[in-house]
């Protein structure tokens, strides 16, 4: 038989109260037009404008303060891509305690360097989580330091809870939870937080199509193998080696696991942006993400809280992410056209681009290539478009003046 979980609803309210002098009770908007377009109310809990950028915070402080509770340790330290990083700074810092903290060596600058600023000695190790979490340990050990994971301790899973008891009491009327899902410590608390209060309530975990070793989980009960070398924009959630209690919490409190696509991630990021004037990671829009893509359900009478976990997105990720973004979702267009080498035509080609109230970000003139023609040229146009329709409608009258026309993004 599987072991009871340790934890009933006061003690998640208890640990809340102990961390409540280190987290932000954060912000969680109604969003009018998304809500009308998916024909419910949605409101965000964006956990990307908590202290450190993320809701790893709250899991790290309640952590250190238990084991403060147990007895002062030398340090602590932890494995993370960044987020659970800098809350374990952050938290070990207020106490008053050395922190360590183990990366992978890909991890993204942002998080590398805000760990540090907030004190923390910043080691860089393996090519994933799992390789930097086992140097973690090693150090651990031969330190003396506490080992603190980012998902599988019950003081951690407490922590997070925090966040769900917060979205019950700004929505009393929810009755849909979308959640990313890696290790599935934040899934875990939420889950435990709102199911101990109203079991109705349906919760959904988001993976990310390239790193889902939940995929099937409800269903078989079998973790799935991730690829070697998998990549992902999310990056937060690139969890191959989910823990053991939160897959207990999962298996009994989680009612659906879905998954998205990178594209998706990146309309997900721009659309946040756009109507939250917030930024989110990859990893902490993933639940919009599903949303957008109709991979969850949504009944009549739905109010659904999408969870925005986190917003340490690496600067230099920003505008690709945004370019990534727009181009899937008919935004951003790339053509490739091949026009007489005269005088006269580069400015006919740009005329028909105009007329069609497109604007033009990027010009670029091939001459002498192998696959252009003598007494050719071609032109490489980049244009801010409506969406696909407008774009299938510049490659129709462009054919129809039987110019040879490349599209570089595709449809």
């Amino acid at each position: 038989m599987t072991a009871p979980i340790p934890l009933d609803l006061p003690a998640l309210r208890q640990a809340r109260a102990r961390i409540a002098d280190a987290v932000i009770r954060t912000a969680q908007w109604h969003n009018d037009p998304l809500s009308d377009e998916l024909g419910v109310p949605l409101r965000f809990k964006l956990e990307n404008l908590q202290r450190t950028g993320s809701f790893k915070i709250r899991g790290a402080t309640h952590k250190i303060d238990r084991l403060l509770a147990a007895g002062r340790p030398p340090g602590v330290i932890a494995a993370s891509a960044g987020n659970h990083a800098q809350g374990v700074a952050r938290a070990a810092a207020l106490a008053g305690l050395r922190a360590v903290v183990v990366m992978p060596v890909n991890a993204p600058l942002t998080k590398l360097q805000a760990c540090r600023k907030l004190g923390a000695d910043v080691r860089l190790v393996g090519e994933n989580l799992e390789q930097a979490a086992d140097e973690a340990r090693r150090i651990a050990a031969a330190d003396g330091l506490a080992f603190l994971h980012p998902y599988d301790d019950w003081d951690v899973i407490a922590g997070q809870a925090s966040c769900g008891l917060e979205m019950l009491e700004d929505a009393p009327d929810l009755t849909l939870a979308v959640v990313p899902l890696g290790g599935g410590g934040l899934i875990a608390g939420i889950a435990l937080a709102l199911k101990l209060q109203n079991p109705a309530i349906r919760i959904v975990g988001v993976q990310t199509e390239a790193v889902a070793p939940y995929r099937h989980y409800l269903t078989d009960g079998f973790l799935e193998d991730v690829p070697p070398g998998a990549h992902t924009i999310a990056d937060g959630i690139k969890v191959k080696r989910p823990g053991e209690l939160t897959r207990r919490v999962i298996a009994q409190y989680v009612d659906q696991i879905v998954t998205v696509d990178d594209n998706a991630i990146a309309e997900a990021i721009v659309t946040l942006l756009e109507r939250t004037r917030t930024i989110g990671e990859g990893a902490g829009v993933v639940g919009l993400a599903a949303l957008m893509q109709r991979k969850i359900a949504l009944g009549a009478g739905e109010r659904a809280v999408c969870v925005i976990s986190g917003g340490n997105v690496d600067m230099t990720l920003v505008g690709r992410s945004i370019d990534y973004g727009l181009a899937s979702s008919g935004r951003l267009m790339s053509v490739a056209v091949t026009i007489s080498d005269a005088p006269g035509q580069l400015l006919r080609l740009i005329r028909n681009v105009a007329g069609l109230g497109m604007n033009i970000r990027h010009v670029e003139h091939r001459r002498g290539e192998l696959h252009v023609p003598v007494g050719m040229t071609e032109v490489i146009l980049q244009m801010e478009t409506r969406d696909f329709d407008h774009q299938r409608e510049l490659l129709a009258q462009l054919a129809g003046e039987g110019l040879a026309v490349r599209n570089l993004l595709g449809m």
